[in-house]
Formats: C-alpha cells, sequence, structure tokens
C-alpha cells in the first residue's frame, strides 16, 4: 500500500477523521539514520502525527515543527513539515536498544521518557508564530498528542500510532486523528469511543491489510464515512543545499571561520535532516569569508 494521507467525514459531518499510512516514509527516516528498532518506532509515530498535523496548515509556504524531549535515552526528537506534508528530522540518539516492555513490546515509552515536553512551533504567516508546550503523559506519542490536542488547542480527540518493525526493516507504520464536531451528540461521542476500544491497535489493522477507509469505518463505526480528501502523500524530503551550509559556515563569524581554514584547510558539513555530506575546499572557504565577512 502506497503511503497516504485521507481525510473522512463521519456521523453526517459531526466527526473529523484522518487516516495514515506511514510505512514509506517512516522507512526512509530509518534508512537514513540508521535507527535501531525501539527508535524507529518512537520516530516513526512522531513522523506520523506531524504528516497528519501538516496538512492541516493552509499554505505550503506554512511550517510546523514538533519536538519532544523526554528524560529517555533517545533524547530530543524533532520533525518539520510544510502542508504538503514534505517532512524532515532527526534523533539526538538513533542507536538506542533497550529491553522490550512487559508486554513483550517495543518499550517507546521507556525510549522516550515520561518526563519532558512536547513542543509545537506553528509558522502560519502570522507576525509571530503559534507556540504551544504540554508536558508528556506517557512517552508513547499517540497518548502525548491526545493530551496536546486537549489541553493547548481545546480540541479533544483520539491519536492512535503504530509502527511494526521486523528484521527487514519497517513492516508497517500508520496512524489516525478522530476529533468531534462541537454539535456531535452524546450518543455519538458514546458510540464513537465504542468503536475505537473494540477496532484495537492500529499497526495490527495495518497488519491486516485494510484499507484506510476500512479503518475509519472500523474506528468510527459508521459505515457511511464520507471520503473528503484522498490525494495527500507524505514524503520525507530534505531541502538542504550547499549554499544553506555555505551560510552556516558565515554564521560560525570571521574568527573561527580563519582558523578552520589555517588549521584544517577544508570543512566537512553534515546535515543533521539527511545525513548528506558537503565539503568545501580551502578555496571554497576562503572565498565564503571575502565575500561574507571580510568586508
Amino acid at each position: 500500500m502506497q503511503d497516504k494521507i485521507i481525510k473522512f467525514l463521519a456521523y453526517n459531518g459531526k466527526v473529523s477523521v484522518i487516516c495514515a499510512n506511514t510505512k514509506e516514509l517512516v522507512e526512509e527516516a530509518r534508512k537514513i539514520h540508521d535507527l535501531s528498532p525501539v527508535v524507529t518506532a518512537a520516530f516513526g509515530r512522531l513522523l506520523t502525527i506531524t504528516a497528519i498535523m501538516g496538512n492541516e496548515m493552509k499554505s505550503e509556504k506554512n511550517k510546523l515543527t514538533v519536538k519532544i524531549n523526554g528524560n529517555g535515552p533517545i533524547g530530543t526528537m524533532l520533525v518539520t513539515t510544510n502542508n504538503v506534508p514534505e517532512l524532515k528530522g532527526y534523533v539526538s540518539e538513533p542507536h538506542v536498544d533497550i529491553p522490550l516492555n512487559e508486554f513483550k513490546k517495543l518499550d517507546v515509552g521507556g525510549a522516550v521518557g515520561t518526563n519532558g515536553y512536547i513542543n509545537i512551533i506553528k509558522d502560519i504567516g502570522l507576525k509571530d508564530p503559534y507556540v504551544g508546550i504540554c508536558p508528556l503523559v506517557s512517552g508513547e506519542i499517540a497518548e502525548d498528542f491526545a493530551n496536546y490536542f486537549r489541553d493547548s488547542e481545546q480540541k479533544p480527540s483520539a491519536v492512535a500510532l503504530g509502527v511494526l518493525v521486523d528484521k527487514n526493516g519497517v513492516k508497517e507504520s500508520g496512524g489516525y486523528l478522530i476529533t468531534p464536531m462541537p454539535d456531535a451528540t452524546e450518543e455519538e461521542i458514546f458510540k464513537l469511543e465504542q468503536s475505537i476500544f473494540k477496532a484495537g491497535a492500529i499497526s495490527k489493522m495495518l497488519d491486516e491489510k485494510l484499507s484506510l477507509k476500512e479503518i475509519a469505518i472500523k474506528v468510527t463505526g459508521d459505515k457511511d464515512v464520507k471520503v473528503i480528501q484522498d490525494n495527500i502523500i507524505p514524503e520525507y524530503k530534505c531541502d538542504c543545499s550547499k549554499d544553506n551550509m555555505a551560510k552556516a559556515l558565515v554564521a560560525i563569524g570571521k574568527k573561527d571561520l580563519q582558523e578552520i581554514i589555517e588549521q584544517d584547510g577544508k570543512a566537512e558539513l553534515v546535515c543533521h535532516f539527511c545525513n548528506k555530506k558537503y565539503n568545501f575546499s580551502k578555496e571554497e572557504l576562503c572565498e565564503i569569508l571575502v565575500k561574507n565577512i571580510d568586508k
């Protein structure tokens, strides 16, 4: 199944449902950053919810940055995206390996930690970006974001995220975000809650090869869900370039750049988001110094 995000409405427009399949997106991130299985699961969940949130922005010029800082061994995870969504990100410690949890599954909560914060920055063209911060509640990420939507955006939502990893890499990955509208009745919300409980884990549904529409029907209990948009394809895409890296060299200042030229005679910069390496010769460094700093 190709990666895709599909938006639905259930209960005659009273419930918003967004379902995502992100297997290829997460596998690309796993390869780029050489992620261990538990970090793949954690970072994959963060990539999935960021893709869902990013597509909710109105313009391709808008930018969303989501960062999780927990007290677990993974450290910081950061993902940034536009509304396409084209995503990129990094993890402080990509090779974390810890024992399975009590359910014999990858211990994402233990790797992320339960003491820390989610930081959300939305740059949507206003004078100042929106900045939201919310404490972690479990480190399992889906529960943490449900808490964020409720407390920071006053938008009670059900969030499910799952990544299945096997010896070959990412077997399945995806998630959903369900948000009742203000006019949803108590009876409809109760039916929704019962359906979510009965549906089980998102990773299991994806592993059973259910389509995103079948998942939407199963988790809402509404056989008449309406497709609103089905052409959203998330992609891991870094926009780094040698010009941008040259700007980073300018930013370190004249003194440090001169020191690099004199002591090393060259420089190698590595992009945090895609691990691409950019090499600068002594001549290129001198040119950067003359053009941008030594005026």
